[in-house]
């Protein structure tokens, strides 16, 4: 089996829930099975963001993140770089600054392949684009780090109970019918199939296609997408030799003895994928960035300013996201 890098960490905004999860995850690291990982800068921060969540996390300073390796059983390694002091629930242009230097950081480090793989800490992008982060989110950050297409960047969420990926992502509900194209569905669901067969290890993964319309359209007496694009596209796919099933009807098929029949359910729009996977699994809940040539992961949730440094946020999907950033990136390092 092939040995990945140290896994790259950006701190997301400081002033959020990331530092201190971030320093839980090194905490849990042997009862979490997690591969080395390393910050990248913060060290103080880092520390006290520890400190008042009750834990003793020692940092050890890392100028290569080849070290990591070494220095992850006595202390979380932390790349030189940025620093500040931790003020949770206190969001300042320091802060967004900070963050953004350690995500392009990270990302760098990843696309260079000195880490095995990058995992994003929450991030508030309002305060990201007053320090000049221009992308919608990560997700485009980071494939424009790599230099991939942002239509090729695509997201799935990844839970122990379900995965799903919006084909839309953020607009308004009303723009959705438009945007969605056949010639988009095949693409995405093409990206999907490959990175589950090459990082999840599925080598015939089985994609379910939820419909636009309630009841799938019902024939189209409450819509023509399903028959006029989303179902030419699933005969497409399978043409092509892919396992896809559909249209889904949305209301059903995420129940319990539905589940079983598909690895990854492809949903028309943000919220139809995104509230199953919530419902189901948010505390475990990891967004993963598909047709990347690095892998990329993130923690399903947002910086939570109001809780931050109360000792209330749940470390579950950060803890979650740097294991499947480790699995799929020995899965990468073995090819």
């Amino acid at each position: 089996m092939g040995v990945a890098a140290p896994l790259a960490v950006s701190l997301g905004d400081p002033a959020g829930i990331g530092p201190e999860l971030i320093a839980e995850a090194w905490a849990r690291r042997e009862a979490a099975a997690l591969a080395p990982f390393f910050a990248v800068g913060g060290a103080r921060l880092l520390r006290e963001a520890a400190r008042r969540r009750g834990l003793d996390v020692p940092t050890i300073a890392i100028a290569d993140p080849a070290e990591a390796r070494v220095a992850f059983a006595a202390g979380l390694p932390v790349l030189a770089g940025g620093d500040g002091d931790y003020r949770p629930g206190d969001p300042s242009r320091e802060g967004a600054e900070l963050a953004l230097a350690s995500l392009g950081e990270a990302a760098r480090l990843t696309c260079e392949g000195a880490a095995g793989a990058i995992v994003t800490g929450p991030i508030a992008k309002a305060r990201l684009a007053q320090v000049g982060f221009t992308q919608p989110g990560q997700t485009e950050f980071v494939a424009d780090a790599c230099g991939v297409a942002h239509e090729d960047a695509v997201m799935m969420l990844a839970g122990p109970s379900l995965r799903t990926v919006p084909l839309t992502v953020h607009l308004a509900l009303a723009d959705v019918p438009a945007r969605l194209s056949r010639a988009l569905i095949e693409r995405r669901a093409r990206i999907v199939a490959a990175a589950l067969a090459r990082d999840f290890g599925l080598p015939c993964p089985r994609l379910a296609i939820a419909g636009l319309n309630p009841h799938a359209g019902e024939d189209g007496r409450m819509g023509r997408e399903e028959i006029d694009m989303i179902a030419p596209a699933i005969a497409a796919l399978r043409a092509e030799g892919l396992a896809v099933s559909g249209p889904h009807p949305a209301d059903a098929m995420f129940a319990a003895h539905e589940r079983g029949r598909y690895d990854v359910a492809l949903c028309m729009y943000h919220d139809q994928a995104l509230i199953p996977i919530k419902t189901l699994d948010f505390d475990q809940g990891v967004n993963v960035t598909l047709g990347l040539p690095i892998v990329r992961t993130s923690p399903d949730h947002g910086t939570a300013f109001a809780i931050a440094g109360k000792r209330l946020a749940s470390a579950g999907a950060t803890i979650a996201a740097i294991r499947l950033a480790g699995e799929c990136a020995i899965r990468r390092a073995a090819a």
